[in-house]
């Protein structure tokens, strides 16, 4: 199995630990994201610093999957966005609470 299968792989079984879109995460509980026709998977460790967010994401099985990873004090927020499709994802941290959502949805 190539390096890019078993990101992918292990991207996807930490997804099917669970998903909250625009809810509360749990630490290394991740969450299934999607961010115009990346699709990928996001979680976070608690650590000194902050919260240490890992967001991995790829365009369909054969896509290079791209890792961004950032640490989050309270209050703070990072916003993954593309160009092309005027998508974007946002994931921000309030005391202890992780929440991942997208702005740009509309709620019925």
């Amino acid at each position: 199995m190539s390096i890019r299968s078993t990101l992918l792989a292990a991207a996807f079984t930490i997804a099917s630990l669970g998903a909250a879109h625009a809810a509360g995460l749990k630490p290394i509980e991740g969450s299934s994201i999607r961010l115009g026709e990346l699709t990928g998977v996001a979680y976070y460790t608690v650590e000194p610093a902050g919260f240490r967010v890992v967001t991995t994401l790829a365009q369909g099985e054969a896509g290079t999957p791209i890792r961004f990873v950032s640490v989050l004090a309270s209050g703070q927020r990072v916003l993954l966005s593309t160009p092309m499709e005027a998508s974007a994802l946002e994931i921000s941290r309030t005391g202890d609470r992780l929440t991942i959502r997208n702005p740009n949805a509309i709620s019925n």
